[in-house]
């Protein structure tokens, strides 16, 4: 029987809402609504350990919106994952109560695994035939599968054999604390980012790519699925989509030299040169360098000659769960 569920994603960058029917014996998850919005939760917490004020009240205020929207639309269950930004911050009772007061459910602070198991189910739920989408380049999927979600604050990477529902057992999985927010605080501030700047931030990228290498066999992978915004942008970049378009972007497939050539243009851009990207949202403007960085960084690392882009992610695998728990 299909749920009508609403899974809100609180990570460092963004906020974003799924209100879906779904239905667990049918193996079916259909949009309601979707929304993100860009309230920067994470501002400062890689270098205060604390969330600040101004974030917390845009994080509020945008909760607000959505817990009306929730109401209206009748959701029978809500789950609230909160993920980097409130891991790291030593006042995250207040946001906890801030949260519990308008939603009625207080946020769960999920583990980096926990991450990475729920964004694996989002993201390969619909690939258990292996086909790609019509809009997308011809082929098929092949596990094992490598899904990377690049965050604002963290990384997280899960190898598993197929859908996770059947396989959650056998994952493996890691988060490591690079993000495109992190690192464009610790390191990219000049406008554009100097040769030294980037270079440091390679260098973190690279020290946890061994932690990654360490824990997951990442050899074994046959598809490399990128989750997130800095994924979804770099790939709208590349097609030289006009404006974002999410029916674009899911299960496209893009080399290696594809991210390579948008990683060495966003660097090299002002402020200003990104923010006349049609594709770009402006609370990406900033931070946009640092996550195809990562992106290409990994793509090099661990010889993936493509990758594809999958707009379902953590927000999918909540409402997955949410559904089969009920």
């Amino acid at each position: 029987m299909s749920q009508r569920v609403a899974a809100i994603d609180c990570g460092t960058n963004s906020l974003r809402l799924l209100i879906a029917d779904v239905d667990p014996a049918r193996h079916t998850l259909a949009d309601i609504e979707r929304r993100m919005e860009i309230t920067r939760l994470g501002q400062g917490v890689d270098a205060t350990g604390r969330l600040a004020p101004e974030a917390l009240e845009r994080t509020f205020r945008t909760l607000t919106d959505y817990s009306a929207q929730i109401s209206r639309a009748g959701a029978a269950a809500v789950r609230m994952v909160a993920t980097s930004a409130t891991r790291d911050a030593s006042n995250a009772d207040e946001f906890a109560r801030g949260v519990r007061d308008i939603l009625g459910v207080p946020p769960e602070v999920i583990s980096g695994d926990e991450e990475a198991r729920l964004s694996f189910t989002g993201a390969t739920a619909e690939l258990a035939g292996n086909e790609v989408s019509p809009a997308s380049a011809a082929g098929r999927l092949l596990p094992p599968y490598l899904v990377v979600d690049i965050g604002g604050g963290s990384t997280e990477f899960v190898l598993g054999g197929g859908t996770a529902p059947a396989l959650e057992a056998s994952l493996a999985a890691i988060s490591v604390d690079i993000g495109c927010v992190r690192l464009t605080e610790r390191h990219l501030h000049a406008d554009p980012p100097s040769a030294a700047e980037v270079k440091a931030a390679r260098d973190d990228i690279d020290l946890a790519l061994d932690d990654v290498a360490a824990a997951v066999p990442v050899g074994s992978a046959q598809t490399l699925v990128g989750l997130a915004g800095s994924v979804t942008t770099v790939t709208a970049i590349a097609l030289g989509l006009p404006v974002y378009d999410p029916r674009r972007t899911h299960h496209a497939r893009l080399s290696v030299a594809e991210v390579h050539r948008v990683t060495l243009q966003l660097l090299g851009q002002t402020r200003d040169q990104r923010s006349r990207i049609a594709s770009l949202h402006p609370g990406r403007v900033d931070v946009i360098g640092a996550g195809a960085l990562i992106l290409d960084r990994l793509m090099e690392r661990f010889g993936f000659d493509e990758f594809v882009t999958s707009e379902h992610d953590i927000l999918d695998g909540i409402a997955w769960a949410i559904a089969r728990n009920a």
